[in-house]
């Protein structure tokens, strides 16, 4: 719950930062302004403003700059071009945080007395977001039961795996070779992940 209200929180607060410093007066305007003795396309050719009407053009309301469409139609240029170097990066540039990748790391195939055991772990940058067991004990109706036992408390999404973000896991009751094996074969993905 803390994180979606940071979450929310922290886009409010990067939106309306950007917000402002877009708004803001003389933020990245000196790179938009027309070269002097250039049409506007309201006033016709200007002479070379002077210093005040350079400071009075800056102040100018968002309308009176060129549309966007025009600066995105030109040819790319070289981006050393001294145009570009009073800009400052977007806010949304630096709010947002890289998205974490998600991947999938099997563990080894564990060997008990009632059969093998594997086990495949999903991370999602560092944390633990599934675990499945890809090979359990079934030889005996028995073995079977157990096997259940143990993956339906460790494996899913909802298992203790992903609540622990570890293989540091309770022995489930009845299967404790199982349990072990189990153990084993996520620690190892576990080592693999990281």
């Amino acid at each position: 719950m803390r994180r979606a209200l940071f979450a929310i929180t922290g886009l409010a607060a990067g939106t309306t930062a950007m917000v402002v410093l877009k708004a803001a007066p003389g933020t990245g305007q000196v790179a938009q302004e027309p070269p002097p003795g250039t049409a506007t396309g309201t006033d016709g050719p200007t002479p070379q403003p002077t210093v005040e009407e350079s400071a009075a053009a800056s102040r100018e309301p968002r309308a009176t700059r060129s549309p966007k469409p025009a600066r995105s139609t030109e040819a790319p240029t070289n981006r050393s071009d001294s145009s570009d170097a009073p800009r400052t990066p977007s806010a949304p540039r630096t709010t947002t945080a890289p998205r974490p990748t998600t991947r999938t790391v099997t563990g080894p195939v564990v060997r008990n007395e009632y059969g093998n055991v594997q086990v495949r772990i999903t991370v999602s940058g560092s944390r633990i977001t599934d675990a499945v067991a890809l090979e359990l004990p079934e030889r005996t109706a028995q073995s079977e039961q157990r096997s259940d036992l143990v993956d339906s408390r460790y494996s899913g999404v909802a298992g203790l795996v992903v609540a622990r973000q570890s293989a540091d896991l309770d022995t489930v009751s009845g299967a404790t070779a199982t349990s072990e094996s189990y153990r084993q074969s996520l620690q190892a993905a576990i080592d693999r992940a990281r």
